[in-house]
């Protein structure tokens, strides 16, 4: 059974005998299974490096997850570990909260919506040409809503609609942010938002 979506069979990816490995020690170094060896660490899966073969596993979706094995990792460090369920499949990696069966397709999500958010916390934008552009508070503030939006951690969640249609002051002979580079922005991350309630980002 395949853990990941598979490249091409016409180019590399990663290796699945080696990256299933390394997923069952998380799984139970996460309580589902039996731990032969050391735990897994936050540390040891930022690390991890795998080989490459014709057909393998498609390497976005392998780092997504892995992105989210190393927040539950950190997560669960300080909790006790609950013991295996005898009744799960084997096949599928399960993270906390992931539901019974566990789900990769979620995992990889919850990642991909993860990086989006970074990504918004991280942009910078160029002033505005001819001494005017957008309020940069206001833009800021927009931009905190988008974070919660795609964290879920918040009760007024964005659509993509608001976001593609959000408005700002336009101010003149003081610091502004480009026009054209926000709303490129935010055109691209409606298109984020859109996709979030799918269960695998498009890869």
């Amino acid at each position: 059974m395949n853990r990941f979506p598979r490249v091409s069979g016409l180019r590399n990816g990663y290796d699945p005998e080696q990256v299933d490995v390394l997923i069952r020690r998380i799984e139970a170094t996460l309580g589902r299974g039996t731990l032969a060896g050391p735990a897994v660490t936050a540390d040891e899966i930022r690390m991890s490096r795998f080989g490459v073969r014709l057909g393998g596993y498609h390497e976005l979706a392998v780092d997504f997850a892995l992105e989210a094995f190393v927040v539950a990792i950190e997560t669960r460090a300080s909790e006790p570990v609950p013991p295996p369920n005898p009744g799960q499949d084997d096949d599928a990696p399960t993270l906390p909260g992931l539901g019974e069966t566990g789900d990769v397709a979620g995992a990889m999500t919850a990642a991909w919506l993860e990086s989006e958010a970074s990504r918004v916390e991280r942009v910078s934008f160029r002033p505005g040409r001819l001494g005017s552009g957008y309020d940069e508070d206001e833009v800021d503030a927009f931009l905190d809503r988008v974070v919660a939006t795609l964290r879920g951690t918040t009760e007024h969640p964005l659509t993509a609609g608001q976001i593609r249609e959000a408005t700002f002051s336009t101010v003149m002979f003081r610091p502004g942010y480009s026009v054209p580079q926000v709303d490129a922005f935010l055109a691209e991350i409606a298109t984020v938002v859109d996709r979030r309630g799918q269960r695998v980002p498009q890869l």
